[in-house]
């Protein structure tokens, strides 16, 4: 019996194709993988990380001030109007003259805000937002001696005032 192989080029066989596409959908991954991550980047890591972290203590001193002072403060939102009433444990408490208001998107860091509020009387306090904001926010209000800092975590499409409290 005269059997006459038949034998064909490689590229011409199924089997090195087949073998070749697992590496080579690897490699198109990657590429889409860091193709997203480049144009997806939006900031969520600090520049100055470090520096944060040895400010931590003096976060902590801020959070005690304010707990020691019995501070806690109500935010309140109407269109681009913010107005808070801060009130203290001890009536002998003297109110600032301005306090500072930050608004922190948990994901976006372009998108934060600095308000400036004065006082308006009676422990009430008054500013403007430069946009109008929506979602979930960190708040944080502090004098402007930066002694004492209440915070609280806002979700502005809500219609309920927002309650600041001291940080344990």
């Amino acid at each position: 019996m005269n059997v006459k192989t038949l034998s064909q080029p490689w590229y011409k066989e199924p089997w090195p194709w087949i073998l070749m596409a697992g590496p080579g959908l690897v490699i198109i991954a990657g590429v889409v993988t860091i193709w997203l991550a480049v144009i997806s980047f939006d900031g969520v890591v600090e520049d100055d990380y470090y520096k944060q972290g040895l400010a931590v203590n003096q976060r902590i001193h801020r959070d005690k001030a304010a707990q020691e002072l019995g501070l806690q403060a109500q935010v309140l939102r109407s269109g681009k109007e913010i107005r808070v009433f801060l009130s203290a444990a001890a009536p002998t408490t003297s109110m600032p003259d301005q306090l500072v208001l930050r608004l922190s998107h948990p994901t976006r860091g372009g998108m934060d805000q600095t308000i400036a509020l004065t006082n308006a009387g009676q422990g009430f306090y008054s500013g403007t937002l430069e946009t109008e904001v929506g979602g979930r926010w960190h708040v944080f209000l502090e004098d402007q001696e930066l002694t004492w800092r209440l915070l609280g975590d806002w979700q502005l499409n809500a219609d309920a005032p927002l309650q600041l409290l001291p940080h344990h």
